[in-house]
């Protein structure tokens, strides 16, 4: 065999190991997702689905997104709270460039439905105390909570918006995701801060986070799931929400499961 057959065998051979190990690879990871589709374990009572911002090909932080959502069957329709820099308060993820939707007009459209209620992502708290007065002045206080509060943000809530119930975003680590004394701490943080659950992206959830916050008596929610596999394995977690932006798609998964 010569040399230039020799690495054209090689090469053949990583090929192959390879195509091997990618197929056995993908033939595992469908294999959980049958199983997480099989689940039909019922979900936690009160169960809801977050619209994210966007959803269904909408434009982001736009009205048209909470009457989608709205249309998808979701009890709550995500948009990001920003501010101008005279502190009015609008939709926007980035620093508002003007034209914005304003928050007065996200919460008149949110008041047209008799119990949609809003996740309103926080990011940037420099006045939370307008958000609680709109909130007030639509009768949506017991209607609307914030996401995107961290633990240096607590107090700046607490203060400004104390009416307005919040979760506490934690950034987990993956790999401890499943320790019993690391997710101790957290319960520990979360409830210390006065929040009424945690806020945490699909990455990082697992049955052991879930069950303790529960075991707690507090709320689990987890952002944000858009494919068939991820909404599959989130939900076989039980939490208590799931954000997506395929509030449709979600619908149709959990007909069969959620408890009124």
């Amino acid at each position: 065999m010569t040399k230039k057959q020799k690495i054209t065998t090689a090469v053949i051979c990583l090929a192959l190991v390879a195509v091997f190990f990618t197929g056995g690879y993908f033939y595992g990871k469908y294999q959980k997702f049958l199983d997480y589709r099989a689940d039909k374990t019922p979900l936690p009572t009160g169960f809801t689905y977050t619209a994210h911002t966007g959803c269904v090909d909408t434009e982001e932080n736009s009205l048209e997104s909470i009457v989608k959502g709205a249309e998808c069957g979701a009890k709550i329709v995500e948009f990001d709270l920003n501010f101008t820099a005279d502190k009015k308060a609008v939709l926007s993820h980035d620093d508002p460039k003007g034209g914005e939707v304003t928050l007065e007009q996200a919460f008149k459209k949110l008041s047209e439905y008799e119990t949609l209620g809003a996740n309103v992502d926080v990011k940037n708290t420099a006045n939370l105390a307008e958000v609680q007065e709109l909130a007030k002045k639509y009768d949506l206080l017991d209607r609307i909570f914030y996401t995107g509060i961290k633990l240096e943000d607590v107090e700046t809530v607490r203060r400004d918006s104390p009416y307005v119930k919040y979760f506490l975003n934690v950034e987990i680590q993956k790999s401890k995701n499943t320790d019993s004394e690391y997710i101790d701490s957290l319960v520990k943080t979360v409830s210390d801060s006065g929040a009424i659950g945690i806020n945490f992206n699909k990455n990082s959830a697992s049955k052991e986070i879930v069950k303790a916050f529960h075991d707690a008596g507090l709320l689990v929610s987890v952002w944000t799931a858009d494919s068939d596999y991820d909404i599959y394995r989130i939900l076989s977690l039980l939490p208590d929400n799931i954000t997506t932006r395929r509030p449709d798609k979600l619908k149709r998964f959990v007909s069969d499961r959620i408890s009124e």
